[in-house]
């Protein structure tokens, strides 16, 4: 019996990971059991939301304070919640996006440096109690993770930082796996393919599935 209610899951990790290949797979599980899905991402997801995240990711001379990094990814959130997410789920139709708030966790509260504690307060303000029921966690070693991005090509403002923001980003995210076990769930994205898509299906099929 496929659960009924539609779900908001959302796919997190730091850079090379796989989260779009991971993405595709999670999209097609869910369709298989016959409902709707909405692939989405952050920051992004609707035309303004857009717009933000091209002043996020452009590289720049200007050295970009972290509480407007941070308040711009928030920005481009909130619209993309009101005007995409939400009314989707209202609808019927499953979400799965690619990083949201515990990107932000990561990112910006771990890399940057800002902390868990401010984050906690703005997401407060922000989204409420909107979260996902869902988060799956690609997790590898960061070494591993920097080797697959250099393949893709040319890198945008977040993927030139060195080691050391990546490996924050890692613990970061760990520490929210710690914090919020049920929501969040770790796959080991260093396997192969296969194996990745394997681990998955399993969790798919205990958490989409009644």
């Amino acid at each position: 019996m496929t659960n009924n209610k539609a779900m908001f899951i959302t796919l997190e990790g730091s850079e090379g990971v796989g989260k779009t290949t991971s993405l595709n797979f999670v999209k097609g599980f869910v369709e298989s059991l016959g409902h709707k899905v909405l692939v989405t991402r952050e920051p992004g997801g609707t035309p303004l939301a857009e717009e933000i995240r091209n002043v996020l990711l452009a590289e720049r001379d200007e050295t970009v304070n972290t509480d407007t990094e941070l308040l711009l990814m928030f920005a481009a959130r909130c619209q993309h919640v009101e005007q995409v997410i939400k009314p989707a789920l209202s609808q019927g139709t499953w979400v799965i996006c690619d990083r949201f708030v515990d990107a932000s966790y990561a990112y910006q509260g771990g890399a940057r440096g800002l902390g868990f504690d401010r984050i906690a307060e703005l997401e407060q303000w922000a989204l409420k109690t909107f979260k996902p029921e869902l988060t799956i966690l690609l997790d590898m070693s960061v070494k591993e993770g920097i080797a697959r991005t250099k393949k893709r090509g040319k890198a945008d403002r977040f993927e030139t930082e060195k080691i050391e923001f990546y490996e924050k980003i890692r613990q970061a995210y760990l520490k929210r796996a710690k914090q919020e076990p049920t929501r969040i769930q770790i796959i080991d994205a260093a396997p192969e393919q296969e194996l990745v898509q394997q681990s998955l299906k399993a969790v798919l099929q205990s958490r989409c599935i009644k």
